[in-house]
């Protein structure tokens, strides 16, 4: 499958390299300086967006709520040369699913793209499969969770794996860190944190998940009655 990637970055010789080294791996790359242009190009739903917080115009944050607002799904890694604990931290609740902090190896953001590209879009060819849980219908290939009456409700791509995360080990304990290594993959270098931040969003979006907080380690979701159909 050839990935289409947006990459928003206003230092032109960074972006430069940044292009080349995306476009070397067969992905179809299209780069922008600043965050109006690249404002317009939110209708094209590309398969990923890579956005600089710091832009001469629109800042990496209004980038990303208008584009989850078009696509909540859709995968966004923050790049930024600003305070890494609180860009992370802000990034994370508006829904990015990565974070590199300048300076960085190109390389490293190669193979950051390449994990979550794998991690999001495995699978997009494969017959639907559908987990049914309480109200919810969660359908795997389509990443998207339906209450009974057939409302949709809207989740980002970290909330949608950390769910069907917990799904697939349910009545499981799992600690802070497996959910870590699961969700954001082994090369996130942050604090465990973030877990309990994604866990309460999480809730608040679907309060019919039985999540148990097992303290000083991490959490478990409860349910007899979730179960799987083709």
């Amino acid at each position: 499958m050839s990935f289409k990637i947006y990459l928003v970055e206003d230092d032109e010789n960074l972006n430069r390299l940044l292009t080349s080294y995306l476009e070397n791996e067969g992905w179809q790359v299209k780069s922008f300086l600043t965050g109006v242009k690249a404002k317009k190009a939110i209708v094209d739903k590309p398969h990923l967006w890579i956005l600089d917080i710091m832009l001469p115009d629109i800042d990496g944050y209004q980038l990303i709520t208008e584009i989850k607002e078009d696509d909540p799904h859709l995968p966004v890694i923050f790049i930024s040369a600003r305070d890494a604990d609180l860009d992370r931290i802000i990034g994370l609740e508006k829904g990015s699913d990565d974070y590199l902090a300048k300076p960085f190896s190109p390389r490293e953001l190669v193979i950051r793209t390449r994990k979550l590209l794998e991690r999001i879009y495995k699978g997009h060819d494969k017959e639907e499969k559908t987990i049914l849980y309480n109200q919810y219908k969660i359908a795997l290939s389509k990443r998207a969770v339906f209450t009974s009456e057939g409302e949709i409700i809207e989740l980002t791509s970290l909330e949608f794996e950390l769910l069907t995360y917990l799904l697939r080990n349910l009545q499981q304990a799992l600690s802070r860190e497996q959910i870590l290594t699961a969700v954001w993959g082994d090369n996130y270098f942050g604090t465990d944190r973030v877990v309990d931040d994604l866990i309460r969003r999480l809730r608040k979006k679907l309060p019919l998940l039985n999540i148990e907080t097992i303290y000083g380690y991490g959490y478990k979701l409860v349910n007899p009655y979730a179960s799987f159909e083709e």
